[in-house]
């Protein structure tokens, strides 16, 4: 065992040295407290023997610095007094000493002492490795199922964060296509966080969401007087972008003419700002999601075919809940965590009749209807235990509402329900459509999309 002998007394010092090493300990000396806590922090002792009284810091204070340094896993502390005293044992005790001698003592009273203490502090280490082992594989077990946000043991989702990390590898633009839900953005902000772009600008727009003129301002920028309300001049998007990455969200809805203007910049990177003649040069990375089935429009005409090779170098697609079921567990524990503060969130647990509900259910909202129904949950169950009525009402009555799955159509918003469905969502939340957007698991412009559609709260 390797032990910190601290003693002032050089008698006192060369006699226990003896001792140590004649019962075969490996020993290091300190004269004082303060050089015995430099030795402390330089190198790892299985105990230390320090003496209580000693000029400027003494035992009891070194104790305390022992058991305050942030890499002490665990050594035995022994403080040795000339009386002890039921006081002095209270304060050793508060400081984390572990043993007390008295002075004067028996050789054979130390070696039974250092025994124990060999004992616990193997028992220590030996647990601070077991802890550090299964930590080790508890990380291990999540990389292989959690990936830049976004989870999934599915051999679907472990496709997905294979082509984002090839993604990430290169500069070519990337299209991410899926559902309402599935999380494109967290897969695009993945292909930055591992790209040699990562220190570069994030930066993204939904351009289902955003007028043309308006979104030409946007992406382009504009000069001071190039319209009414233009007071200054303004960097748009792929100059603010610039040695980063651009998520065009919602590409499908890009009408002709903002395809074209951006097909320029795709092929060259010149930027030129709305009410200017020159250009400027930006070197952005775009990233595009659709939730929209492209193939469809360019056969319609709706999206130029040079525009889609353009941006659709390289795909990867979500697969949608529905399809990858096996990870409904996995991202029910996810949501569980964030929401409910840390892991195991906070000790609680879904019910096997509210798992079975989740499993069954389709899922039209995809990821973030899930997310929304755990945090729908958490408001109203109580105690530990998730129960099935504490989910929402689409998942608890199978048979309820009718849900229609996302329809991948060139002519409808992805992703629908039943008129009366939307209705009474927005009934349920007072006519506050985002709310009513988060009841129905969709983003606020999918809602927006089917109450135009429908022509429902205009």
């Amino acid at each position: 065992m390797k032990i910190l002998l601290v003693e002032d007394d050089l008698v006192s010092l060369e006699l226990l040295r003896g001792i140590l090493k004649g019962l075969g300990h490996d020993c290091a000396e300190a004269r004082d407290g303060a050089q015995a806590w430099r030795r402390f922090q330089e190198a790892e002792f299985d105990a230390v023997l320090s003496d209580w009284r000693m000029p400027g810091m003494d035992g009891l204070e070194l104790c305390r610095l022992v058991r305050s340094h942030p890499k002490e896993t665990y050594t035995y502390f022994i403080l040795v007094t000339a009386s002890g005293g039921r006081e002095n044992l209270e304060k050793g005790i508060e400081a984390g000493v572990d043993d007390f001698l008295e002075k004067p003592f028996e050789p054979g009273v130390l070696r039974v002492r250092l025994t124990v203490a060999s004992r616990i502090s193997s028992l220590h280490r030996r647990t601070a490795l077991a802890e550090e082992r299964a930590s080790f594989l508890e990380e291990q077990a999540r990389s292989r199922t959690s990936f830049q946000g976004l989870v999934g043991k599915s051999p679907a989702m472990q496709e997905v964060f294979r082509r984002i990390r090839l993604a990430a590898q290169g500069e070519a633009r990337v299209l991410i296509s899926g559902e309402s839900g599935t999380g494109k953005e967290l897969a695009a902000r993945a292909i930055q966080a591992l790209s040699p772009r990562k220190e570069g600008p994030f930066l993204a727009i939904n351009c289902g969401a955003i007028p043309d003129p308006l979104l030409e301002s946007e992406l382009f920028g504009h000069a001071k007087g190039s319209f009414t309300g233009a007071t200054r001049d303004k960097a748009g998007l792929l100059e603010a972008a610039d040695g980063g990455s651009l998520f065009l969200d919602e590409i499908g809805d890009v009408s002709a003419g903002m395809q074209l203007k951006l097909l320029r910049f795709l092929e060259d990177g010149e930027v030129r700002r709305v009410g200017e003649h020159d250009s400027r040069r930006s070197d952005v990375r775009v990233v595009s999601a659709t939730n929209r089935d492209l193939g469809a429009l360019v056969a319609s005409g709706a999206i130029r075919q040079d525009f889609f090779y353009r941006i659709r170098v390289f795909e990867i697609a979500l697969p949608p809940v529905r399809a990858r079921k096996e990870d409904i567990p996995l991202l029910a524990r996810h949501f569980l965590e964030a929401l409910a503060g840390g892991p195991g969130g906070s000790a609680k647990r879904l019910s096997p009749e509210a798992l079975h509900g989740m499993l069954d259910h389709p899922w039209p909202g995809n990821v973030r209807e899930l997310r929304n129904a755990i945090e729908h949950a958490l408001v109203v169950q109580e105690g530990p235990t998730i129960r099935l009525e504490d989910l929402p009402v689409e998942i608890r009555r199978p048979g309820g509402p009718d849900w229609i799955l996302p329809a991948r159509s060139a002519k409808a918003p992805a992703g629908r329900l039943e008129p009366g469905r939307i209705q009474e969502a927005l009934k349920e939340a007072g006519g506050n459509r985002n709310l009513a957007a988060r009841k129905l698991g969709v983003s606020r412009v999918t809602l927006w999309k089917w109450l135009k559609r429908y022509r429902l709260g205009t």
